[in-house]
């Protein structure tokens, strides 16, 4: 389909050279009886060039170029208001396969294209649970790192870690108290531990300073007085101890700094723990906290403030974008000299353009963030930290995401109102797909099991939240997620295992799978074959796709149309009891293929796949 693409974008390019780049609008048809793909790109381009759409649609079949690949396009291939259909020629369809059948398969970008791009993914918490909110940025951003990684960019995968500012300080003092009070081993400590003396020490800070003044002002009683103002001056103390760390912090003071370590051991510990189960590569070394922009945050806002970038606004220090169209400021810097997240990002962002030679930083962070995003990429751009040193400037993007919802349509929590623990629900995906597996096969040895149960629980989360448009929220449903029919991960490994039966199934009968490689010779005649023969050739342009827009769905629902595809062909189209031997090598090349290109996909979703299930 990359072709074809390519043709009718120099069509259009031809007949209207203003307008040199649009998207042709290129897709496969949904009804075979008006063709094998459409050029939908008339109607958009008649109101730009001011004519008809059949008269543009005209003007494009005129000026395209497919007498090698399709049939010959005329008037009759003009459909409604402009539609333009394409039909393949039947030798062309085993060329183009033909040409899918590189391990290379057309993905990979030219040397001279290749782009260092940075993916911020995963972010979370220093001494917090990672919880089913991480899904989605962990995934999202690990697949958009491996479709990038795939068409041969360099990715430097970032896992931007909340480990620095009074939060931290705060929690770093609770647990230096409960260790000098005996009361917390550092050297045994969890993350559960650390979890509860982050909630403890919040809950102390927030003590009820309105309730108190509520309870002077409507004289409560001496009781309740009294137990406000204690609650209040105890939260003042665990204030003031946090502000005592943060200093002690941000001074490297060495007994301070070696706990807030073993905290953020502990976290990473199991993040990376949690990482492995949702089958996303984030390493020890991809872990870029906050804390690494700390002593550049000072710097950086005396920078904006020198060049007339930033300026002071009612005590707080401001960059001012209504010249961009955003009417709120980013604000570097507060009226009592403290530090914001938008001034860490921009100090990562000027830190990925200069040291790490980024020519694209995509952010995988909650939708919920894109004021904050756009504000902060505003502001870089404005004070040129988007500005690479070797000249242009660095694309920047936020690849926002909707929330996960509960049954209730509310964010999905736990019946008591806590966040649900990422590893608890890793493991109950894993039962539930034991289960399933049990239902359906007795063949298997335990150990067999629990592997093709993991990667079943994987495939089944992972898929659930990439199949989803990126932007909207979707209900959580594990029951549904790890279902073997419909549109679910475990239905797409099912089709890879029953593929990789067919081989296995050849081999026993002393049959031989051809080859795949650029001479590969394709015949697919019957209308199942041919159907799943352009369904593979999509592929190309699926991943395109996501690398051009960050969206996920897109390849999702090409490789479930590719194994819906398959799964008729299959029922249609006997491979290994074909009627004649020609027959049988071209629909095992069309077994071959599928397999090579539904691997390929779900190991760029990051979905492991299994032998058989």
């Amino acid at each position: 389909m990359l072709i074809i693409r390519q043709r009718f974008s120099d069509a259009i390019a031809s007949a209207f050279p203003e307008h040199a780049g649009a998207d042709p609008l290129v897709a496969a048809s949904k009804n075979p009886k008006f063709g094998d793909f459409q050029c939908n790109a008339a109607m958009s381009l008649s109101k730009l060039v001011g004519k008809p759409p059949r008269d543009v649609a005209k003007a494009i079949v005129s000026a395209v170029r497919l007498d090698d690949l399709a049939e010959p396009l005329g008037e009759a291939s003009i459909a409604g208001p402009g539609f333009i259909n394409v039909m393949l020629r039947a030798d062309a369809l085993g060329r183009l396969l033909s040409g899918l059948s590189t391990r290379d398969m057309g993905l990979t970008v030219s040397p001279g294209e290749v782009r260092t791009i940075v993916v911020d993914l995963c972010g979370v918490n220093l001494a917090k649970q990672m919880h089913v909110g991480h899904i989605r940025s962990t995934v999202i951003g690990d697949t958009l790192a491996r479709v990038l990684e795939r068409r041969g960019h360099r990715v430097i995968r970032q896992n931007h870690v909340g480990d620095w500012g009074l939060p931290i300080a705060m929690v770093t003092a609770r647990v230096i108290a409960l260790r000098d009070a005996g009361k917390m081993n550092l050297d045994t400590i969890t993350l559960d531990d650390l979890d509860k003396a982050y909630k403890d020490a919040k809950i102390a800070c927030d003590a009820d300073k309105r309730g108190l003044e509520a309870a002077r002002k409507w004289h409560m009683g001496p009781k309740a007085l009294a137990e406000l103002e204690e609650q209040v001056a105890g939260a003042e103390e665990e204030d003031r101890a946090a502000r005592r760390v943060l200093s002690l912090l941000q001074n490297h003071d060495a007994a301070t700094v070696a706990v807030w370590q073993r905290l953020s051991d502990v976290t990473m510990a199991a993040c990376l723990e949690a990482c492995r189960m949702l089958n996303a590569d984030v390493r020890p070394e991809h872990s870029a906290g906050e804390s690494s922009y700390a002593d550049a945050l000072a710097p950086l806002v005396d920078d904006l403030e020198k060049r007339g970038i930033a300026e002071v606004s009612d005590g707080a220090l401001v960059i001012r974008l209504e010249d961009v169209g955003i009417r709120e400021p980013v604000i570097v810097r507060k009226r009592d000299g403290a530090f914001l997240y938008a001034t860490t990002d921009m100090a990562a962002i000027r830190h990925r353009v200069r040291n790490l030679k980024a020519d694209r930083v995509v952010y995988c962070v909650d939708a919920r963030q894109s004021l904050h995003f756009a504000q902060v990429f505003a502001g870089c751009v404005k004070a040129g930290y988007a500005d690479r040193p070797g000249g242009g400037r660095t694309q920047l993007d936020h690849a926002g995401f909707g929330t996960i919802l509960g049954e209730d349509g509310k964010p999905f929590k736990t019946r008591t109102g806590e966040s649900v623990k990422l590893a608890d629900l890793l493991n109950e995906a894993f039962e539930r797909a034991m289960g399933e597996l049990t239902k359906r096969s007795s063949e298997l040895d335990a150990a067999e099991q629990a592997t093709i149960a993991r990667a079943t629980a994987t495939a089944a989360i992972r898929y659930t939240d990439l199949a989803i448009e990126r932007t909207k929220d979707y209900v959580f449903n594990l029951d549904a997620m790890v279902k073997f029919e419909g549109d679910t991960g475990p239905y797409l490994l099912y089709a890879l295992a029953r593929i990789r039966s067919i081989f296995r199934k050849a081999a026993s009968q002393g049959l031989s799978v051809p080859t795949l490689d650029a001479g590969a010779a394709f015949a697919p005649a019957a209308p199942a074959e041919k159907a799943l023969a352009l369904a593979l050739l999509r592929y190309p342009g699926a991943v395109l796709d996501v690398e051009r827009t960050l969206e996920p769905h897109r390849l999702c629902g090409m490789i479930y149309d590719l194994a819906n595809a398959f799964s008729v062909f299959f029922d249609q189209c006997p491979v290994l009891a074909a009627p004649d031997e020609a027959t049988r090598r071209s629909r095992l090349l069309l077994c071959a293929l599928t397999e090579r290109v539904l691997g390929d996909a779900l190991g760029v979703l990051g979905i492991p796949t299994v032998e058989r299930m």
